[in-house]
């Protein structure tokens, strides 16, 4: 069983930048995939991006703006968000995959003036 916490979800202006982070624990294999996808109200959950391996993937609304990394060592993947926008207001969620899928909580995230 694996559990995803998430962190750093807030209030934030137009152009502003956070950072969110999740930490996994409980039995992690060295395939265990890792990434985040957001859902805004009224909107299905959308894709933000994964990492597993040396593979890392990001959706394409959110290219050049997101980042994701991850810490093996420390079974964390975080996502450093810059030139955020009011549409990428959401609850974002850490997703992982180890022979199913695995979610967080959640954490909101609002931008706006």
């Amino acid at each position: 069983q694996v559990q995803l916490v998430e962190s750093g979800g807030g209030l934030v202006q137009p152009g502003g930048s956070l950072r969110l982070s999740c930490g996994a624990s409980g039995i992690i294999s060295s395939s265990f995939a890792m990434g985040w996808y957001r859902q805004a109200p009224g909107k299905q959950r959308e894709f933000v991006g994964i990492t597993s391996g040396a593979s890392t993937r990001i959706a394409d609304s959110v290219k050049g703006r997101f980042t994701i990394s991850r810490d093996n060592a420390k079974n964390t993947v975080s996502l450093q968000m810059n030139s955020l926008k009011p549409e990428d207001t959401a609850v974002y969620y850490c997703y992982g995959r180890q022979t199913r899928d695995y979610w967080g909580q959640g954490t909101q995230v609002t931008v706006s003036s």
